[in-house]
């Protein structure tokens, strides 16, 4: 039985959230910009493994009117070319990863190394991409 209080459960809806979001953003980079199949499909693969057994409880709590960080930050607008729009989102997923892995350690291991591999495949995954890229992604 799960034993999160609605605090856990919304710091867990808010990185799966988060997770599937920024690979979403990286996913369709991949495909669109760099038509790289291989690439967007592991991605997407990705994006399709981030799920938690704990969505109804978390959808329950989700309280998104009330989040305390809510307004946008100035830093978070700021993106000078596709690179960096590319490395803030592989970078947005994996910090979600980590956080998943940790906060799923408490109460269900097997699901915490779910997204720890999601994580470590996301780390591959970005150096692959921006060798690969590199010479088309600016700034």
């Amino acid at each position: 039985m799960k034993t999160f209080n609605e605090g856990w459960l919304r710091v867990i809806d808010a990185n799966l959230n988060r997770l599937r979001e920024a690979i979403r953003v990286v996913e369709d980079l991949c495909r669109y910009v760099f038509d790289d199949a291989a690439i967007a499909k592991s991605l997407k693969t990705l994006r399709h493994k981030a799920r938690s057994a704990l969505y109804d409880e978390c959808l329950n709590s989700r309280d998104s009117d009330a989040d305390v960080l809510r307004p946008t930050l100035p830093q978070e607008n700021a993106r000078n070319g596709a690179k960096s729009v590319f490395i803030a989102n592989f970078k947005r997923a994996q910090e979600s990863a980590r956080v998943l892995e940790e906060a799923l350690k408490i109460d269900d291991p097997q699901e915490s190394e779910i997204f720890k591999s999601i994580r470590y495949e996301l780390y591959s995954l970005e150096k692959l991409t921006l060798e690969k890229y590199a010479g088309k992604l600016t700034a």
